[in-house]
């Protein structure tokens, strides 16, 4: 008779490191051995004792840590500054090393046939000793390092392998990439032994370095496919940013909030949107900052709780501007309706200001955000990370229906797409414009909303006016071709007269 019933699907263990559990779909298959494999500096050491540490801070499940390389000594000192207590956690019967480091004073002489059943031997003991269902051996390059005969030393691997997973042991085995493309592993026999493969890259774009983790296999297993951003922050470990798991799920909201301009709330038909991201693009000294400036001042006027992140101004010079258009943030703050927080791009890498950024918008709860300049956030990344940022953080913002304003600075003068705006256009809800007008030899200001999704705005591009009372925003611009393309020229009456036709005819 035959067995029609389905096969039992491979139970995962949750890992508890932040956002890999989404990207491995529940965490690391159960019971079975996973190679994390990759360059010096890709964080293979703190992955797999984080794994240890997150399954005792998590669900009190104990664990055992092998190391080949470093002794149990300096990685409870190099561990601290993560707030893993290791030697507690031994005192309590949590945590127990098998120590297999070489002693730098001894000469390794390798001679005749050899097996590893030492090892597995002290492993077992120590597993039987706290109980442990976690276990994790770094890194495998010690052994090879002191063995050279790859034949005896595979089959060793697979007969610790094999012994692990009868001891339903969730095992993570580290081991050492030449590179970051090319081969999974340096001695091309490691992945072999295992049942799933993780990459950790540490690649260098441009002139800054990018960790990424890439689940390569789960052996009868379901994952996330493709390259996870992911970075090690002091207090939290290894933590990994899940793009691919974000839903188009979040809410939309019909109600209409200030922008803080009375005449830019008419352009845009009453407002902008509760849920909205509004990206405000513009050359340098146009008006970005009083923007950003006046949509904070109107939601903290209307009692509502206002962040403000600022990359390319110090604090005081951002109070003292807002003090010129007369707004007092020192009065909204002790309010305690405003947060500012001012940082150089280049003091962090864009996954560490990004969960930077999300765990203040988690702890403040703002109903407004505004981040001027999200363009200065390209110097520190190449364009994919600066794209996955953007992602990261917009989906964020949108899933707390948090108003979001973002300003981009332009390459030119005049106008143009920017990087930034390349990668918000199909993001942001909205887009206003704003450009210098060279007219006569006068340079002019001009506004325009080039987006606004979900609403009729107007399609005019108006003058404006900067005081000491903030933006005037003034009438359309009239007989005026190319604003927009940076190439504004003036038309005589009868070819103002002539596109007029034109464009009532629909041409």
């Amino acid at each position: 008779m035959t067995d029609h019933s389905e096969p039992e699907k491979v139970k995962k263990l949750a890992t508890y490191i932040e956002g890999f559990d989404q990207v491995g779909d529940g965490g690391l298959p159960q019971g079975r051995c996973t190679l994390v494999t990759g360059t010096a500096g890709s964080a293979k050491t703190v992955f797999a004792i984080h794994f240890l540490a997150a399954g005792i801070m998590q669900n009190n499940e104990t664990g055992v840590f092998v190391t080949f390389e470093e002794t149990p000594a300096d990685i409870r000192q190099n561990m601290a500054s993560m707030g893993w207590d290791i030697a507690a956690w031994e005192r309590e019967g949590k945590w127990m090393f098998v120590d297999a480091a070489p002693d730098p004073s001894e000469e390794i002489i390798e001679a005749g046939s050899y097996d590893l059943g030492a090892l597995l031997a002290r492993i077992e003991s120590a597993v039987s000793r706290i109980k442990a269902k976690r276990l994790a051996l770094d890194s495998l390059g010690g052994i090879f390092y002191r063995f050279t005969n790859e034949m005896v030393l595979r089959r060793e691997l697979l007969r610790i392998a094999r012994a692990l997973k009868d001891m339903a042991l969730t095992t993570v085995l580290t081991a050492e990439r030449d590179s970051e493309i090319g081969e999974i592993s340096r001695y091309g026999v490691e992945e072999f032994v295992a049942d799933n493969v993780i990459i950790l890259r540490n690649s260098r774009e441009e002139e800054n370095r990018r960790r990424t983790l890439e689940i390569l296999k789960f052996r009868g297993a379901m994952h996330h496919k493709g390259e996870f951003p992911f970075t090690v922050i002091p207090k939290r470990g290894v933590v990994v940013i899940p793009l691919s798991a974000i839903e188009l799920k979040q809410k939309s909201s019909d109600i209409r909030v200030a922008s803080g301009n009375a005449e830019m709330d008419k352009m845009c038909g009453g407002g902008f949107f509760r849920d909205s991201l509004v990206l405000i693009s513009g050359a340098t000294g146009c008006g970005k900052t009083l923007l950003s400036t006046e949509f904070i001042a109107g939601g903290a006027r209307n009692g509502e709780k206002c962040l403000l992140f600022a990359f390319e101004e110090s604090r005081e010079q951002l109070f003292r501007n807002a003090t010129g258009w007369g707004v007092d943030f020192r009065a909204f703050e002790d309010a305690g309706l405003l947060k500012v927080v001012c940082e150089y791009p280049e003091s962090a890498g864009l996954e560490d200001h990004l969960l930077r950024m999300q765990s203040l918008m988690t702890e403040y709860k703002p109903q407004r955000m505004a981040v001027d300049s999200v363009s200065a956030l390209e110097r520190v990344s190449g364009a994919k990370g600066f794209r996955e940022f953007i992602i990261g953080l917009t989906s964020f913002t949108k899933a707390r229906e948090i108003t979001g304003l973002f300003t981009s600075t332009t390459p030119n003068l005049m106008g143009g797409e920017s990087v930034t705006e390349a990668h918000f256009s199909t993001i942001t809800d909205s887009i206003i414009l704003l450009r210098y007008v060279e007219m006569f030899g006068e340079m002019r200001r001009g506004l325009a909303v080039l987006k606004m999704r979900g609403s009729m705005h107007e399609k005019d591009i108006r003058e404006f006016s900067i005081d000491y009372q903030g933006m005037h925003i003034g009438n359309p611009f009239r007989n005026v071709a190319g604003i927009l393309t940076g190439h504004p020229t003036q038309l005589v009456n009868s070819e103002a007269e002539r596109m007029g036709s034109l464009f009532k005819e629909g041409l």
